[in-house]
């Protein structure tokens, strides 16, 4: 995998302006997107299936918009039983965290780690699961259980069907097990039309949640006047500051889980020891390509990595070694903060608790992690501790049904040879 340097030279507001033009902008797809949205509030179920075809199912003609019942039972009842399991420790831990933000709590201990942390719901919301490159059962964890956390009567999900016209079972089973109430199989720019205007079986609603390619998210964008959104969630971005001395194997393989969401993404580890960098780098660089942006950046000290991610606002920040991690109650502009050694943002993606549908492109200066007040501005700290190896366990399983062998292993990486973490 490619993997480039980038020297901060004392500008590091500048040093994060060129990492954000790393990636493009979102206009590209305005005008294709406002056609969808159009087309789709004129020609409903008719238009909605027109995209289907022409995006999703390589023509087939797509089976019926909203999943049956008895078509969510059968895929909950087919999920492999680790990643059932996981999907259960995940939604309990996501539900203790969203609980408490309804609450004067300001942290979650679950013993072995520790999430630091009137209102009406809206009548109903919606949770679009993205497709693709893999499925996210966890995505449907994250939006849903949040949801019914913050009271919310009626939650809708949908996902695009693939070439054969069918949502992939994990995430079907994921909706049957969170309780989401309708499920559609529709996906793209005009999924999130439907979703806002209503169909003659699309039901509209007053908020739509979840992350998404660009014409996703510029369809929100266009949308936001008619329901409320969570923010753009672009995509990901990670940016590590790491102090000398610690072990270059996990954080190597944090960089690359977050490098496996592949073209778009962007990856930054931030370090005043070139030893580091270096260490880093000859992990890196044998990897696959994924098409992700990855840059090492040398900053004179751990002060200035940290006005580079101030400026850079990243969707997760990792702080790694002691002067890195006493850096951590001065962090203001992060999507989800994670301290420690042990602490890899992979745990942040699927279990910990904390919300992994994360304020991205530099959002994380004014937007916040999904949470009820999105659906009736917090960002949590994520500290694994002692049970970092039980936790590992029960996310792998369903990080390797999405399809991130990487993300498993940045987990697993925690788990020493003796079965501890």
């Amino acid at each position: 995998m490619r993997c480039e340097r980038l020297n901060v030279s004392g500008d590091a507001v500048g040093a994060a302006r060129a990492l954000r033009e790393l990636v493009p902008a979102a206009e590209a797809v305005s005008d294709q997107v406002a056609e969808i949205i159009a087309r789709v509030r004129a020609g409903g179920d008719d238009a909605l299936r027109f995209y289907t075809r022409q995006f999703d199912t390589r023509g087939r003609n797509p089976a019926s918009l909203r999943v049956p019942d008895a078509e969510l039972d059968t895929a909950l009842g087919r999920l492999d039983d680790s990643v059932r399991a996981g999907l259960v420790t995940a939604a309990a831990n996501v539900r203790r965290v969203a609980e408490a933000g309804l609450t004067d709590a300001r942290e979650v201990d679950f013993g072995g780690h520790l999430i630091a942390l009137r209102e009406a719901p809206v009548a109903s919301a919606a949770i679009y699961v993205p497709g693709g490159r893999a499925p996210y059962p966890s995505t449907v964890v994250m939006g849903v259980v949040t949801a019914r956390a913050a009271g919310v009567p009626h939650v809708s999900v949908c996902a695009p069907p693939g070439a054969d016209g069918e949502v992939d079972e994990a995430v079907l089973g994921a909706c049957r097990l969170t309780g989401a109430d309708a499920v559609y199989r529709m996906g793209g720019a005009q999924a999130i039309a439907a979703l806002a205007y209503g169909t003659e079986t699309v039901a509209p609603v007053d908020v739509i949640a979840g992350p998404g390619n660009l014409y996703v998210q510029e369809a929100k964008r266009q949308v936001s006047g008619q329901v409320g959104i969570d923010g753009f969630a672009g995509p990901s971005d990670l940016v590590v500051i790491a102090a000398g001395g610690v072990d270059p194997q996990p954080l190597a393989l944090d960089l690359l889980a977050q490098a496996e969401h592949g073209e778009g993404s962007l990856v930054v580890a931030i370090s005043d020891e070139a030893t580091l960098l270096d260490a880093l780098a000859a992990r890196i660089a044998p990897a696959p390509e994924t098409r992700a942006v990855v840059r090492l950046v040398a900053a004179a000290d751990l002060e200035q990595a940290l006005v580079v991610s101030e400026a850079f606002a990243p969707e997760h920040l990792q702080l790694v070694g002691a002067g890195a991690e006493e850096l951590a109650p001065r962090v203001t502009r992060v999507g989800c903060l994670f301290v420690g050694p042990a602490s890899g943002t992979a745990f942040g993606d699927y279990i910990a608790g904390s919300n992994h549908i994360l304020p991205t492109n530099g959002a994380a200066r004014f937007a916040s992690a999904l949470s009820p007040t999105h659906f009736r501005r917090r960002f949590t700290e994520v500290r694994i501790g002692s049970d970092a190896a039980d936790l590992a366990r029960e996310a792998a399983p369903i990080a390797r049904a999405e399809g991130f062998e990487l993300h498993a292993r940045s987990m697993e990486a925690r788990i020493e040879d003796n079965g501890t973490a």
